[in-house]
Parts: C-alpha cells; sequence; structure tokens
C-alpha cells in the first residue's frame, strides 16, 4: 500500500484548484481594462472597428469571468475541509479581509456586468461606459483584497496571539499594508495587464496570418505591442523591487530562488543548476560571478545567505522555487524582447507584415498564463514551510481527522470536473476566436 500522506495531497489539491482559478482572474482583470479603452476610443471616435473588438472580446471576458467565479467558489470550502485549524487560527485575521472582497468587489462586478453584457440599446453608450468602467474598477478592488490577504500570509504583521492559540488583530491598516503587500499588488496587476495583452496580441496576429478581420487585428496587435515595450520593462522594475522586499523578509525563500547554499559574498548568479536538497548542494551549475550580489542587494559583493543557515525543517522545497523562478523570469525577458522587436518593424511600417513575428506573437498567447504560475509556484511553495510565515506552519494548519483516502479521490473528482467543465469553457473561448469577429456588427 502507498503511504497517502494527507497534507501532501491537501496541499496538491489546494494548489491544483488554485492553479486553475489565477488564470481566469488575471485575463478577466487585464481584458476589463482593455475593454475600458477600446470603448472609450469607440466613443471619442466613433470608429466601428472598435466597437467590433468590444463586443467580441465581450463574449470571452463573460466565460473568463463565470469560471473564474466558480473555481474561486471551490477553493473557499478547502479552508473548511482540508485547513480548518488554519481557518480556526486566522480566521479573525483572514476572513473580514475575504469579505470586503465580496463586499467591496464582486457586488460592484456582478451588478454592473450584466449592463456590460446586455445594456446596448437599454442604456445610453455614456451610460454603458460608465459601467464597463465600474467592473474594471471592481476587477483591481477585488485584486486588492486578495493580494491584501495572500501577502499578509507572507509578511504577517498587525495581530496578536491568544491564549487560545488563534489571531487576533490589532491593526487593519498594518494587516492590510503589510510589508510585501505594495510590491506583490503591484506586480500581480502588471502581470495581469501583460497576461491579457499577449492573448490579445496573439489573436490579433492570428487574424492576421489568416488574412482575416485586418483593420480590428492591426488594432489588436498594435496596443499588444504597445504594453509589451512599456509594460514588460516595468514589470522587470517592480520585480526588481518585490526581490529586495523577498531578501529583507523571507530570505530562505530568496536562498532557494537562487539555490545557494553557503552564505556568500560575490554571489554569482546561477543561470542554471540542479539542486540536490539532500545533499545540500548543486549540480551542472552555470554561473554569473557576483550578478546575485549585484540584484538582490544592488552592491558588487552584497552578502546573500544560504539555505544552510536555516535548520533543514525550516527549508522551502528548493528545486520548485528555484526551477519556478527562472520560468517567470525567462517570459519577462521574452516579452520585452517581441516588444522591442515589434515596436522596431512597427517604425519600419512592417509590423503588420511579417510571418515570422506573427508567428512568435501565436507562440506568446500562452506565455504570460505559463508565467503567472511559476510566479506563484515562487511565491507559495517558498513560504513552505509555514502557512503564515514564521507564525503557523503547514503542518499546524492541516485539519486534525484529515484522512489521504479521502483527500486523493476528492483531488480526483477535481482533476474529473475541471478537466470537463473548464475545458468545456476554454474550447468555448477558443471555438469564439477561431469563429472570429461576426462581419457588419455594427451598432446603431
Amino acid at each position: 500500500m502507498f503511504d497517502l500522506d494527507p497534507i501532501l495531497l491537501a496541499r496538491i489539491q489546494f494548489a491544483f484548484t488554485i492553479s486553475f482559478h489565477i488564470v481566469f482572474p488575471a485575463l478577466t482583470i487585464g481584458l476589463a481594462s482593455f475593454l475600458v479603452v477600446i470603448e472609450g476610443l469607440w466613443l471619442k471616435t466613433g470608429n466601428s472597428n472598435y466597437y467590433q473588438i468590444y463586443k467580441f472580446w465581450i463574449k470571452i471576458f463573460a466565460v473568463a469571468f463565470g469560471m473564474g467565479v466558480v473555481s474561486g467558489v471551490v477553493m473557499s470550502y478547502q479552508f473548511g475541509t482540508n485547513w480548518s485549524v488554519f481557518s480556526d487560527r486566522v480566521g479573525n485575521v483572514i476572513g473580514p479581509l475575504m469579505g470586503f472582497e465580496v463586499l467591496t468587489a464582486f457586488f460592484l462586478e456582478a451588478s454592473f456586468l450584466g449592463i456590460m453584457l446586455f445594456g446596448w440599446g437599454r442604456v445610453s453608450p455614456r451610460m454603458h461606459f460608465v459601467a464597463t468602467i465600474i467592473v474594471a474598477i471592481g476587477t483591481i478592488i477585488s485584486a486588492f483584497w486578495i493580494l491584501a490577504a495572500n501577502s499578509w500570509m507572507q509578511t504577517p504583521q498587525g495581530f496578536e496571539m491568544g491564549a487560545d492559540g488563534r489571531l487576533y488583530p490589532t491593526s487593519w491598516l498594518e494587516i492590510v499594508f503589510n510589508p510585501s503587500f505594495p510590491y506583490r499588488f503591484a506586480h500581480m496587476v502588471t502581470a495581469a495587464y501583460l497576461t491579457s495583452a499577449f492573448v490579445i496580441g496573439g489573436v490579433g496576429a492570428f487574424y492576421l496570418w489568416n488574412k482575416r478581420h485586418m483593420p480590428q487585428a492591426k488594432i489588436m496587435l498594435g496596443m499588444a505591442t504597445m504594453m509589451a515595450i512599456l509594460v514588460a520593462p516595468l514589470q522587470v522594475f517592480i520585480g526588481d523591487l518585490h526581490g529586495l522586499n523577498t531578501l529583507e523578509h523571507q530570505p530562505a525563500k530568496v536562498a532557494a530562488m537562487e539555490g545557494i547554499w553557503d552564505t556568500e559574498t560575490n554571489a554569482g548568479l546561477r543561470l542554471f543548476a540542479w539542486p540536490d536538497q539532500e545533499t545540500e548542494t548543486n549540480h551542472y551549475e552555470i554561473i554569473i560571478p557576483h550578478l546575485a550580489s549585484l540584484i538582490l542587494t544592488h552592491t558588487w559583493d552584497g552578502e546573500i545567505k544560504g539555505l544552510k543557515e536555516w535548520p533543514k525543517e525550516d527549508r522551502p522545497p528548493v528545486a520548485w522555487v528555484f526551477f519556478s523562478f527562472r520560468v517567470m523570469v525567462g517570459i519577462g525577458f521574452l516579452m520585452i524582447l517581441i516588444g522591442i522587436v515589434s515596436t522596431i518593424y512597427y517604425f519600419r511600417g512592417k509590423l503588420f507584415d511579417s510571418r515570422p513575428l506573427q508567428a512568435w506573437w501565436m507562440l506568446m498567447m500562452p506565455s504570460g498564463f505559463i508565467a503567472l504560475l511559476a510566479g506563484w509556484f515562487v511565491t507559495e511553495i517558498g513560504r513552505q514551510p509555514y502557512t503564515a510565515y514564521g507564525v503557523i506552519r503547514t503542518v499546524e494548519s492541516v485539519s486534525p481527522a484529515i484522512l489521504g483516502p479521502q483527500v486523493l479521490w476528492s483531488l480526483l473528482a477535481f482533476v474529473v470536473m475541471y478537466t470537463l467543465v473548464f475545458g468545456a469553457g476554454t474550447y468555448y473561448i477558443l471555438k469564439l476566436i477561431f469563429k472570429g469577429i461576426p462581419e457588419g456588427d455594427q451598432h446603431v
């Protein structure tokens, strides 16, 4: 018989469901703001191409929004079934933050989403535009509260622990605006914008490749190029600030990201390595001298603590964090590169004619989702062995009566149901993309 570790299976189950969930809010955050810009341009110029783009993407936004809501509801139940001790001990802190998200964001989005979807011809164009703006703001507010809760789990403060082991708030300002929150919020929202931009740009490139919807495709690819050249470098800057903050508050996570076992000055950047947690060393290292110190401390010979500074039981799973971080950063630099190349092609008048560039944009369509998931793997796996960093361990957070076989069967059920439900939703989105923008879809 296999040893079914309930804690490991519960972690895998939560990782599976949140990985499915996060891609949909990320897409809707970016698409909502994109729709605001597109509708604003239509109102200003009267160009029907903007209206047609809006009508096309609002359908995809609606499907993604619905799948995000469904997958989010499923996750919340796991706090009670698999992580009841965690819920009991930190509920006084996390519970209100999640409640604020529902009260200030979800109700706002749900109320005005109906106007976005069904308000054409029933409300004035300006009122419809206001509804689009409110939904876009709602997505940002939702991200604000979710990131506040998750960031508090990374850098908890503003609480005291009672004699019963429960955490009680002492300062909501400190809880919400915890040390890592500003960086993680900016990093996540920017990632959502980039994720959506590369989906939009990829669809535009697909239509240009097939010589369909040429006016609309040029607008989509052109706007995606602007996001790539402007926002992708900004994301690198935000990521650098986030890294400095993580080095201060979660140095073990940074050591795992860099694959550093012994404390080093003049630390080199490991472009590639194979971390071996058992022997506490790396195999097949490719190192650029001094670069890790320069990036993380902004000094040529800055000190970076190695993983051996912490007991083995306090270290995160190194290989997962190490490789996920490189996937995220690698994709980020590919985004910058395609933004630079596309901008050069634009000024040369070749952006919309280059077949290799169109193929590149199509290949980059899923890149934002991959980078997003890799970034969350770094964040969440790097926080181990804690659920609330330095306060509550994962082994202390799991439900006391949980059994491995029960979690395994529920995990398998999730895999089957998610494959069916979200597979159908993804298929419908792809079907909309292949079907294209309906010809003659003009606003009257």
